[in-house]
């Protein structure tokens, strides 16, 4: 969990010559009210303490990062060790599921070396033991139509508030290389698996998941990949009852030959 791994970003991603936009602060969603329209996004629970964020994209899947499906110990976690609480708020989840499947991208190779396949491999879903009704939370549909530069916005847990959600209404994909999208959104531990969205089609749709963050020119800086050319791979590989992951996993992170972390299981 503290392990540091770094890596020449240049290798990964290439910074434009254009400059930021117009970023806003983090703000935790304080009442049921204010979190209504974000309760499909919830707490991954793990039994042994840990989270990551997930969101709900069916009745009865949840997306979230790959490595998520790990705990801190290296192992796969089993289905029955996990539940999903979705739209926790005030520490009450509006919905609570058990998890009886997972399914990371078999693209993503727990315990090797930091790669940009690793990291635009690093979606799992997750299906829950019983569908959470649409009446009740409507699930958010995934962006068609690829990534574009410009302003999204992340919903998530983490470190110091994971007993509410909170949102970012605007950051910025500032770099889309090799189906890697660069972001300055606000993440931190417990962030990973959180969805981004872009609202450029009335309500948000999720472009890309929370996978890693690091520091870059003095700004932190967050790491997704591009959703839609691996989601459909892996709903397939799902349909087909893929073995969930055996592998011993480590953090992923991505760092620029500085401090960088990953924002993947925390202790509440």
């Amino acid at each position: 969990m503290k392990r540091i791994v770094s890596l020449v970003l240049a290798a990964v991603l290439i910074m434009p010559t254009t400059g930021y936009g117009q970023t806003t602060s983090l703000r935790r969603l304080e009442t049921q009210n204010d979190a209504l329209v974000w309760q499909a996004v919830g707490r991954l629970d793990s039994r042994n303490g840990g989270y990551c964020t997930g969101t709900l994209i069916a009745p009865d899947l949840v997306l979230t990062a790959a490595h998520c499906v790990y705990d801190q110990s290296g192992a796969a976690v089993r289905p029955g060790d996990m539940r999903f609480r979705a739209g926790v708020t005030g520490g009450q989840a509006a919905a609570e599921r058990g998890v009886i499947q997972i399914a990371a991208h078999k693209g993503f190779k727990p315990g090797t070396p930091l790669s940009r396949e690793n990291v635009r491999h690093d979606v799992a879903l997750v299906r829950l033991d019983s569908p959470i009704p649409s009446s009740e939370l409507a699930p958010f549909a995934v962006h068609r139509g690829g990534v574009v530069h410009g302003p999204v916005s992340v919903v998530s847990y983490g470190r110091g508030r994971s007993d509410a959600l909170s949102r970012q209404n605007q950051c910025q994909v500032i770099d889309f290389t090799q189906q890697i999208l660069m972001m300055d959104c606000d993440v931190t531990f417990g962030s990973s698996g959180a969805p981004v969205f872009t609202h450029l089609n009335g309500r948000g749709r999720i472009v890309s998941v929370v996978s890693g963050m690091s520091q870059y020119q003095g700004r932190k800086v967050a790491f997704g990949m591009a959703l839609e050319p691996v989601l459909a791979e892996l709903k397939s590989n799902l349909r087909a009852g893929a073995p969930r992951p055996q592998a011993v996993v480590k953090r992923l992170v991505i760092g620029a030959g500085k401090t960088a972390s990953g924002a993947k299981f925390v202790k509440p």
